[in-house]
């Protein structure tokens, strides 16, 4: 539960148990400290609204160690936030009843029965406000880097590209539903509603873009800028698929349609064309990088389900109870903002280093 070389993060915590939080590590001293910027990213992950889970976390977030006088000092700083909304008697059925989609059965097994597998565990989406808060601290070290996300479609209703929207909400419901296309949030909250009332959820997907980035960011092959962001991407609980730039569009793609040629001057060279790649052989080019997040359908429904009884070797009807997301994109957006962030700082650390 490890994230990053130089600046890495490590996640601690279930679902359901006492708190969930990250040991943050790689931080440079000097650093200071934005409790309102904190408590503003913390507020759109939080659960609660129209379209979440009626889960009602304040997210507090204690930092226990690394800091001084408002600003870290250079060592690991111990991020804690504690949950005081968990009802962990509404999974009483599980393991010997595992649901459809969760991790139960698997977790289960992997931990000879040991894990606390109360609401998703240690593999929650609760463990993401461990993420958004480490983000809020480092974010000062991605200098005139922006990063922009919103809800591109919930289902098949297709947001417009987010470089084609407004830059901020156009009104409160984009707001609410994280998504800058004021021309679909009506119909994506109407079918929202409607997949609720059939106790059923609907998948989602997450835009991203990043702009500003200096040339030559990332490092070759492996832990190159779209393969750490794409590893970083596929490990938010429920992401399904990654595409960058033209995604599956370039399979269908001639080398002359795909290309973008250099322009500008030696100086300040830049790709020319059509949506060029933010990103050339795991570097960043100067050109805006382009990211898509696909999430499934929220696992736990209101709806019956038939599925496996462990105990006696049944199928049997599984209602699950608990407060659940209809959809996931809408507080997802956050999380995919603070997973760039804290990948685009750990390589931009690297590059320094190499320098």
């Amino acid at each position: 539960m490890r994230l990053g070389e130089n600046l890495t993060m490590t996640l601690f915590g279930e679902s359901h148990g006492n708190l969930v939080g990250a040991l943050l590590e790689g931080v440079p001293a000097g650093l200071q400290i934005d409790e309102e910027r904190i408590a503003q990213r913390m507020l759109t992950r939080r659960p609660g609204g129209h379209f979440a889970s009626k889960r009602k976390e304040d997210d507090a977030v204690e930092l226990l160690t690394g800091i001084h006088n408002g600003f870290t000092t250079g060592q690991p700083i111990l991020i804690q936030i504690r949950n005081k909304d968990a009802r962990g008697k509404e999974y009483s059925f599980i393991p010997n009843h595992p649901r459809p989609g969760h991790q139960d059965l698997l977790m289960a097994l992997r931990s000879g029965g040991y894990a606390d597998l109360r609401g998703g565990g240690s593999s929650s989406a609760r463990l993401t406000a461990g993420i958004v808060a480490s983000a809020a601290i480092v974010e000062p070290l991605l200098g005139e880097i922006q990063i922009d996300a919103h809800v591109g479609a919930v289902g098949d209703i297709e947001a417009a590209r987010i470089d084609k929207c407004p830059d901020e909400w156009a009104n409160e419901l984009c707001e609410q539903l994280r998504c800058r296309d004021p021309d679909v949030v009506e119909e994506m909250k109407e079918r929202i509603n409607t997949v609720r009332k059939e106790l059923n959820s609907i998948g989602s997907r997450v835009d991203v873009l990043v702009s500003n980035i200096p040339q030559g960011v990332g490092e070759p092959w492996f832990d190159g800028l779209e393969p750490a962001l794409g590893r970083a991407y596929l490990s938010i609980p429920a992401a399904r698929a990654v595409a960058f730039g033209r995604g599956f569009d370039a399979a269908r793609m001639t080398g002359i349609e795909h290309n973008n040629p250099w322009g500008g001057t030696p100086d300040e060279p830049i790709q020319e064309g059509v949506q060029p790649d933010g990103s050339i052989a795991g570097l960043s080019s100067g050109s805006k990088l382009f990211a898509q997040i696909a999430f499934k359908p929220p696992s736990s429904i209101a709806a019956s389900q038939v599925t496996l009884d462990l105990e006696d070797g049944e199928k049997k009807p599984l209602t699950v109870k608990g407060r659940h997301d209809p959809v996931l994109g809408p507080r997802a957006v956050s999380v995919a903002r603070a997973m760039t962030t804290l990948v685009l700082c750990d390589l931009l650390m690297r590059k320094r280093d190499a320098l």
